[in-house]
């Protein structure tokens, strides 16, 4: 009897193993910061906040209930943010925003062919530091002011916005060859990033991800 529930318990054991899966991934990342107030022009100056450029690098978990439903979570560096563009009589200023977070997803998937995989679900990200980066064309610049106006805005974002994030994503990823694979998914914010928003003020984040990845069988 001890033999048969032996062989029963690592047969199970074995079965689970199979259908769990371990992965990495990376990619691009492009990400928006999106505000109540964020675009206007007055007396000749404009100013608007524009989408940037970063990376995502991650690991992941996979388990899979039968051929079609599955469960995954994953845990990713993400450098995220958004351009602010300041126009002013010929001048122009760019701030460069670089929201370095840990983005935590957890997906519900549903596999349209054994390759084709879609999912969706909720994420949260925590802040791990606050870059800022400053440009000025048309005009001369003076290096050691926009050191310290950088200093003044990572200081300025890290007392003013909280450190935690919760949103939703939808997308999809395509097995190319085995454990390798391409993924494309949307995210988009679902709190205000303020901590004391004054009159409604609010500012939520986006951000598209489209990369790589390799699932270890």
């Amino acid at each position: 009897m001890k033999k048969i529930l032996l062989a029963s318990a690592i047969a199970l054991f074995a079965g689970l193993h199979a259908q769990t899966k371990f992965g990495v991934k990376a990619g691009y990342a492009l990400s928006t910061l999106n505000s109540n107030d964020d675009n206007f022009e007055i007396e000749g100056i404009k100013a608007s906040m524009e989408s940037k450029s970063g990376f995502y690098v991650g690991g992941l978990v996979e388990h899979k209930f039968n051929n079609k439903f599955a469960l995954q979570g994953e845990v990713e560096y993400a450098n995220l943010g958004g351009k602010a563009v300041v126009k002013a009589y010929g001048v122009t200023v760019t701030e460069k925003l670089n929201f370095n977070r840990i983005v935590i997803p957890v997906s519900a998937r549903y596999y349209a062919t054994p390759e084709l995989g879609l999912y969706a679900g909720p994420y949260v990200s925590f802040r791990t530091n606050t870059k800022v980066k400053m440009e000025v064309s048309g005009a001369p610049s003076n290096q050691a002011a926009l050191n310290e106006g950088e200093k003044y805005l990572e200081k300025t974002f890290d007392d003013g916005l909280k450190s935690t994030e919760f949103g939703l994503f939808l997308g999809a990823d395509y097995t190319l060859y085995k454990g390798l694979f391409v993924d494309a998914r949307y995210s988009f914010g679902l709190t205000n990033m303020i901590k004391n928003p004054v009159d409604g003020e609010k500012l939520k984040m986006n951000f598209f991800q489209l990369g790589v990845g390799y699932k270890f069988k």
